[in-house]
């Protein structure tokens, strides 16, 4: 009697059917990984820049609002003081200050608030102080006016302030020049902050993106990562 042959398995089916399996799986993995990233992702990091140009003279102040909503997070004052006593003496003084409501501070040295030039960083590293900062300061009985913001052009001044809780970091454009001991004037020419909580912000940057968006791939080298053609 003669006995049935078993059937041949041939190697190009057991090839197609474990490709086919590996194909799902890497698929699979794949969109589990897309998953993972889109849960992972922190909000987009964004400058927001807002342009102006406002004089600032004796006796005159702005409020700054960084992000536009309605609450005003630093107020810089040009302020001029003459007082005579009942004894004919009389002084004077100006001052140009940074006014910080609740916890917001202004990157500071031991001169008042810095006058930063283009391309510093502002972030965690900084020292900052709240209250109210002197940026130039001047009196009758001196020759010359103090503080980092005396005669600059286009310096910045970094702010730390809060959005719901949450810190963020920004700066204000401004130029001062000063004549005499008493007179001080302050050209406001721009300001803007970063939208990604607690992701530092460079001093004059306008737009583009931060380092906080040039984020590491958490699915690169993985099978998920080859299954969406990434290397």
């Amino acid at each position: 009697m003669k006995k049935c042959a078993k059937p041949v398995r041939k190697d190009d089916d057991l090839s197609a059917g474990f490709h086919g399996r590996l194909n799902a799986y890497a698929l699979a993995a794949g969109a589990a990984s897309i998953s993972v990233l889109a849960l992972a992702q922190p909000s987009s990091a964004e400058i927001i820049y807002t342009p102006t140009h406002q004089v600032l003279n004796q006796y005159q102040s702005v409020h700054l609002d960084l992000n536009h909503d309605g609450i005003a997070d630093l107020t810089i004052q040009n302020k001029y003081h003459h007082n005579c006593t009942s004894f004919g003496s009389c002084f004077a003084f100006a001052t140009l200050q940074a006014v910080l409501p609740g916890s917001n501070e202004v990157v500071y040295n031991a001169y008042g608030a810095v006058a930063m030039k283009a391309g510093a960083g502002i972030g965690v590293r900084d020292a900052f102080k709240g209250g109210s900062e002197r940026m130039a300061f001047g009196a009758r009985s001196g020759s010359h006016v103090s503080g980092s913001w005396v005669n600059v052009t286009n310096r910045y001044l970094g702010v730390k302030f809060d959005i719901g809780g949450e810190t963020h970091y920004g700066w204000v454009r401004l130029s001062v020049q000063t004549q005499g001991a008493l007179t001080i004037t302050a050209t406001l020419t721009g300001y803007a902050y970063e939208t990604l909580a607690n992701t530092p912000i460079t001093a004059g940057k306008t737009q583009g993106p931060t380092n906080a968006e040039q984020q590491t791939d958490p699915t690169a080298g993985t099978l998920g990562s080859l299954a969406l053609g990434r290397k």
